[in-house]
């Protein structure tokens, strides 16, 4: 994807059925590939770890490793 020169990272604090927008900003970073992941984009996350990922194969994989 390409980004504008006006795109930016935002903070988000993850919960079970969303997540909340603390900063402002257009996107997020995979916490395992650091892959930019447009908010509109975003699907995968976990609550405790607080992290975003690109996709369910990574989401699945990080959170097999972290238990």
């Amino acid at each position: 994807m390409l980004m504008s020169s006006s795109s930016r990272p935002t903070r988000l604090h993850y919960m079970p059925n969303g997540f909340r927008q603390l900063s402002p900003g257009d996107h997020v970073l995979c916490a395992v590939t650091g892959e930019v992941i447009p908010l509109d984009l975003l699907r995968y996350w976990s609550v405790p770890l607080q992290e975003a990922y690109a996709n369910a194969d990574i989401a699945t994989k990080r959170l097999m490793a972290a238990t």
